[in-house]
């Protein structure tokens, strides 16, 4: 129950696409690359909905790999790479909120830390980021404020500095209000 509300507006029955076109985009979940498809092809297809609203030149820069392997089809990418991939593709649709699932999922530690530094600089670029991992450390080391989720129920919120450096503090304290 309740309302899903984006810059003031009810947006619980609006469409995927108009979400999108709200500049809501989110990366899922598992990258779901097209992996017939080229490196170049499945980032010009994040653009499609909004109308080519960013260049595929701020991706390549941000993500310099993507632009070597440009014409290489997605499927051949390591898991990391596609990550990338995913991200740049919502990247192309020009996000004012960028929604991103489980970005570390089934990466190796070191992918995952380049990921996050990734995440990092878009968000020191102003880009307004909905971070959701198991990867509680990593989060919250990149993030200013967050819910902490034990099956499907928040048992814990607040400055992430405070989740970070005291997380069964934090759990403890929330769940004594409860």
């Amino acid at each position: 129950s309740g309302t899903l509300r984006f810059e003031g507006a009810d947006i619980g029955r609006e469409s995927p696409r108009q979400r999108v076109q709200r500049g809501i985009v989110q990366v899922p979940e598992g990258r779901q690359v097209f992996g017939a498809l080229s490196v170049e092809d499945n980032l010009l297809l994040g653009a499609f909905a909004r109308g080519a609203a960013a260049t595929i030149d701020t991706v390549w820069a941000l993500f310099p790999v993507l632009r070597d392997k440009r014409s290489d089809d997605a499927g051949t990418l390591s898991g990391g790479q596609q990550q990338m991939l995913a991200i740049g593709r919502a990247l192309m649709a020009d996000p004012r909120l960028l929604l991103l699932d489980e970005p570390s999922m089934g990466l190796a530690p070191r992918l995952v830390a380049e990921i996050f530094n990734h995440i990092k600089a878009l968000k020191a670029q102003g880009t307004t980021i909905l971070l959701v991992d198991q990867n509680a450390r990593a989060a919250l080391a990149i993030a200013d404020r967050g819910y902490v989720m034990e099956t499907g129920r928040i048992v814990a919120e607040g400055r992430a500095a405070d989740l970070l450096r005291d997380p069964a503090a934090a759990v403890r304290r929330i769940c004594d209000f409860a």
